[in-house]
């Protein structure tokens, strides 16, 4: 059947085919987003270390589907050995490294230093018993002594021992030849280094390996607008940022997480956001908090 002569008519529907033979298919917005959305490179935290002896499987088919390429995984002594070899040899075979994870406020205190060594030592005893594939490929520490009613009283002082336990994680992780990240919250750009004229921000950004940024925010434009300083500094010292972003309910307010506006709309965000860190060399991707959190949420948006 021929299409009736309306020059307007015929216009879009040659300008629709040629389209087509030009650039392929159109594709609807949800597989362009889709799409777009697996290559943004992520990583995400599992606190729940006991779900690795029950749910291995649903975790890391979840994580591969959502295009995660690290977890850092909490070091639990209740959890047996085997169960960690388990697990990091099949995350392995889908492409996803496992660093393992600790942390606490207090492990911001000298007189604290021995769970750091305790840490270590699991760390090196678990890598010797362990084949390649079942082994960590990195550390992870979340360490935050604001928490810490030490820092309302003393803060300098706090800052000081702090840097003192992050020299000595990161000297430990050189002999271990593992990398070394840490979790830093957004505002330290607006403390100095103990004995240095470095924002504390710059100073723990230029001894870890690679830094998560805490920038816990519902919108990709807010996320960055908190990211910005510290990918700046890390680009100048020639590192590493992943953005952080929040699954989880937060009493701090609805701004801080994506809890309240759900998956589909986290995955817009999160778009987004990868097209804006890109403008930063520094910028290595995005960290999701947490693993079981991001679950819930796109568990609470099926219909």
């Amino acid at each position: 059947m021929s299409l009736p002569y309306i020059p307007s008519l015929r216009r879009l529907f040659f300008l629709l085919v040629s389209s087509i033979i030009i650039f392929g298919p159109i594709s609807s917005p949800s597989t362009i987003k889709a799409k777009a959305t697996d290559k943004i490179p992520k990583a995400t935290w599992l606190w729940h270390t006991k779900l690795i002896e029950t749910q291995t499987e649903e975790l890391l088919s979840f994580s591969a589907s959502e295009g995660i390429r690290f977890i850092y995984l909490q070091i639990s002594t209740k959890v047996d050995i085997p169960h960690y070899k388990n697990f990091i040899s099949k995350a392995n075979a889908l492409g996803i490294q496992v660093h393992a994870l600790n942390g606490a406020a207090d492990w911001a205190l000298r007189a604290n230093r021995s769970q750091l060594t305790s840490f270590i030592d699991w760390i090196d005893k678990y890598q010797l018993a362990a084949a390649e594939e079942e082994r960590f490929t990195g550390i992870h520490v979340d360490i935050e002594p604001h928490l810490l009613p030490e820092w309302r009283i003393d803060t300098n002082n706090v800052i000081k021992q702090w840097q003192s336990n992050v020299m000595y994680l990161v000297e430990e992780s050189t002999k271990l030849e593992l990398p070394i990240a840490g979790d830093l919250p957004f505002w330290l750009d607006n403390y100095t280094a103990s004995d240095s004229e470095m924002s504390l921000s710059s100073w723990m950004i230029s001894k870890y390996d690679s830094v998560t940024l805490m920038s816990y925010r519902n919108s990709a434009s807010a996320i960055l607008d908190l990211a910005k300083q510290e990918l700046e500094e890390a680009g100048n010292l020639c590192k590493h940022i992943y953005t952080g972003v929040e699954t989880k309910y937060s009493s701090e307010g609805d701004h801080v997480s994506f809890y309240e506006e759900g998956y589909d709309y986290m995955n817009e965000q999160l778009l987004y956001l990868d097209q804006l860190g890109r403008n930063y060399p520094s910028f290595a991707g995005i960290a999701i908090h947490d693993l079981v959190g991001m679950m819930d949420l796109a568990n609470r948006n099926k219909p």
